[in-house]
C-alpha cells in the first residue's frame, strides 16, 4: 500500500444573475439600495460568501437609467459579476408656499406682479424649475381682495399649488380741474351754483365718487370775485381740490 494527498479545489465561479429595478427618490432626494435589490438568484455550487454593488446611493442628478454592477464572490473566492439597470424616479411634488400681498395701482390704473411676489419659500427634494401665477395683471375693476393661484413645478415635472390674496388698492387721487365763471344774482339778490358749473373735466384713474364746492351760495354781499374750492373724492376715498374764481 501507499498513501497520497488529494487536494480538492473549487475553481468554478458563481453564476451571477441581475435584475433591473425602479426606485423612487425620497423626501431628501437620496435613496440607498442593497445588493439584494439587484440580485436575481445568483448561485454557486459550494456557496456564496459575499455580494456587493459598485453603487448603492442615488440622488437627484441621477434621475433616469443608471447601470450598476453586482459582484458575487463564493466561499472559495471565485468571482463573477453582472449588470442591472436602476431607474431612478422623482414622484414627489414640490411644497408650494404662498403669501398674501397688497399692491397699489399706478397712475394709469394698472399694476403687475410676478410669481416670486407670491412665493414664500416653496421647496422641492430636487430643484424647482418654474413658478406660474394664474393672474399677474390688475386694474380698477379688481380693487379689493383677489384670489390667485401659484403653480410650482420641479425639474422632474411634478407640480403643486397654493393660493394667496392679492389686495389691490387705488392710492392715486383724482385730478381736480376748475374753471372760473361769472354769474348773475336773481331778483331776490341771491343764487346757488352747482359743482358741475365749476368743474372743468375733473377725472380719476378709476372712478369718481363725489364732487362738491364750497361756497355754493352767493348774495349781494359777495358781488365781485369769490374764491370757490372744488373737492373731488374717488371711490377709494382719495381726495384732491382746485379753486376757481366766481364773479
Amino acid at each position: 500500500t501507499c498513501q497520497a494527498e488529494v487536494t480538492v479545489e473549487d475553481n468554478i465561479p458563481p453564476v451571477a444573475n441581475c435584475q433591473d429595478i425602479t426606485i423612487q427618490l425620497n423626501s431628501v432626494g437620496n435613496p440607498i439600495i442593497s445588493a439584494n435589490a439587484i440580485n436575481n438568484g445568483s448561485n454557486d455550487a459550494c456557496g456564496i460568501d459575499t455580494m456587493y454593488l459598485d453603487q448603492t446611493e442615488f440622488d437627484c442628478s441621477q434621475v433616469g437609467d443608471n447601470t450598476v454592477t453586482l459582484t458575487v464572490i463564493d466561499v472559495n473566492n471565485n468571482t463573477s459579476s453582472c449588470t442591472g439597470i436602476v431607474t431612478v424616479q422623482d414622484n414627489i411634488p414640490p411644497i408650494a408656499n404662498c403669501q398674501d400681498i397688497i399692491i397699489q395701482l399706478d397712475s394709469m390704473g394698472n399694476a403687475s406682479i410676478s410669481p416670486l411676489d407670491i412665493n414664500l419659500g416653496s421647496e422641492d427634494n430636487c430643484a424647482i424649475d418654474n413658478y406660474v401665477l394664474d393672474q399677474t395683471d390688475f386694474d380698477c375693476s379688481m380693487l379689493g381682495p383677489n384670489l390667485v393661484t401659484l403653480t410650482v413645478t420641479d425639474v422632474n415635472g411634478n407640480s403643486s399649488t397654493c393660493t394667496a390674496i392679492v389686495t389691490v388698492e387705488d392710492v392715486t387721487p383724482p385730478i381736480a380741474l376748475c374753471q372760473d365763471i361769472t354769474i348773475s344774482l336773481n331778483v331776490l339778490g341771491n343764487i346757488e351754483i352747482s359743482a358741475n358749473q365749476i368743474d372743468n373735466g375733473t377725472y380719476d384713474v378709476c372712478l369718481l365718487d363725489t364732487i362738491y364746492i364750497d361756497p355754493a351760495e352767493f348774495d349781494c354781499s359777495q358781488i365781485g370775485q369769490n374764491s370757490v374750492t372744488l373737492t373731488a373724492i374717488d371711490a377709494s376715498g382719495n381726495i384732491s381740490t382746485c379753486t376757481a374764481e366766481v364773479s
